[in-house]
């Protein structure tokens, strides 16, 4: 291998470190599902691998019908990319619904309280008064 390719390796390297890194440290790291967490090192360890049997993945695309491993990975990363979007295709809309049914909610809080401002509603009952307690018998004393 040429002392580009060496180059580019280590680089490819150092950018998997550097992804697996703000992985780690992330805020996500703590919520985040078990299965994905060893998904995602089971992909960086795949890269690596990658990045440093490079044949090997041409093998492999062989196997598999395709050419070369550049063009598997480049298939891969398309389905990859298809893939990720269409989740935060459909995160987004949730949150889109979540925040509409906020908003309806507090927009008719909101227009409830101005019309009783108004005296266009009854003003709302007392809230029931909290349970008396029961005076403490003198012969009687408490857990020490």
């Amino acid at each position: 291998m040429t002392a580009l390719g060496k180059l580019i390796q280590y680089a490819l390297l150092a950018g998997v470190l550097v992804i697996v890194f703000v992985f780690i440290r992330g805020q996500h790291g703590v919520r985040m599902q078990a299965s994905k967490r060893l998904a995602f090192f089971a992909f960086a360890l795949l890269n690596v691998y990658a990045v440093l049997r490079p044949d090997d993945v041409t093998r492999v695309a062989k196997f598999v019908g395709v050419g070369r491993g550049t063009d598997l990975l480049l298939y891969a990363l398309i389905v990859a990319f298809v893939f990720s979007t269409l989740a935060m295709y459909m995160r987004l809309r949730e949150d889109e619904q979540r925040v509409t049914q906020l908003a309806r909610a507090v927009a008719l809080r909101d227009a409830e309280a101005l019309n009783r401002e108004r005296g266009l509603l009854p003003p709302l009952p007392a809230p029931p008064a909290p349970p008396l307690r029961p005076a403490a018998s003198p012969g009687l004393t408490g857990p020490d």
